[in-house]
């Protein structure tokens, strides 16, 4: 029988997770089956229970999933544990539901390798205090920058989230207001105002001689944030389809025990967009 995995979300047809996959098994030789299946959250476990007692072998789960499938799993990788989300769910041999996130390594592996971004001894903005940011921050953390500060409209949760993550390393809180004045090597944006093509408020000058943007979310046109980058003189302002491509890799890797080379699907999606060079 054919190795079978699928990516739950709501809604999901929008997914390129399973081209990506698809490239992935092309490029591997591997033979596997891997589709889109639209899970609303009250059937996350009714369909995830479906899915591998009828031998699915992996998940990957999308918003507003994450939460769910971090509960579902019967154990978690300590990236994981910390991030209280999982977007990868692995069948493995004894049965049981490994639950990882391979998001932020997604992230770290877009900025550094692909992009040669040095993430040590830099000073790092993240806008937003949601899950998207619980999910960077541990991985972010582990390349030792010498200063993350996480923005909230809402200080108190990005109080909340630097409490909780200070012992991997130098983290700060602030609201949008008290950027001012402050300078970053690095601004990521995971708020979701990318969606609506909107901006965070964001002070003039935050960013230092040389600084790079990064926007989690990705669209066929440059995002609101990308596009502010840019106008911000960033030497990179750059959208989330490379951390897609580069956590769907990890994932894979995890199901299959083999790293893809992610470059070219990354070159081949980048070509089928309308971005501006300095944002590709």
């Amino acid at each position: 029988m054919i190795d079978s995995y699928a990516v739950f979300g709501h809604p999901i047809n929008h997914s390129k997770s399973p081209r990506i996959h698809r490239l992935f098994a092309e490029q591997t030789r591997q033979d596997l089956t891997y589709t889109a299946q639209d899970v609303p959250s009250k059937n996350f476990k009714t369909s995830a229970d479906n899915f591998f007692s009828h031998g699915g072998n992996g998940l990957n789960c999308t918003v507003p999933l994450k939460e769910l499938a971090w509960s579902y799993a019967d154990h978690l990788s300590d990236r994981a544990r910390l991030s209280k989300a999982v977007n990868t769910l692995a069948r493995q041999p004894d049965g049981r539901i490994l639950g990882d996130n391979t998001d932020g390594i997604g992230l770290v592996n877009d900025l550094t390798l692909n992009h040669a971004i040095t993430l040590s001894n830099q000073r790092i903005l993240i806008l937003g205090a949601g899950g998207a940011t619980r999910g960077i921050l541990a991985p972010i953390l582990a390349q030792q920058p010498s200063q993350i500060v996480i923005a909230n409209r809402t200080r108190s949760k990005a109080d909340t989230l630097a409490t909780e993550f200070a012992q991997l390393g130098n983290l700060r809180s602030s609201d949008f207001a008290n950027l001012a004045q402050m300078q970053f090597d690095l601004i990521i944006n995971a708020t979701s105002a990318s969606l609506s093509n909107q901006l965070p408020p964001l002070p003039a000058n935050l960013l230092s001689a040389d600084a790079c943007c990064y926007d989690l979310a990705y669209a066929n046109e440059p995002t609101a944030f990308v596009r502010w980058g840019i106008s911000q003189h960033a030497r990179f302002s750059l959208d989330g389809l490379g951390m897609l491509v580069e956590q769907a890799a990890a994932a894979f890797k995890l199901w299959r025990g083999i790293q893809p080379a992610t470059s070219p699907v990354i070159a081949l999606l980048n070509s089928e967009r309308h971005l501006p060079p300095s944002s590709a």
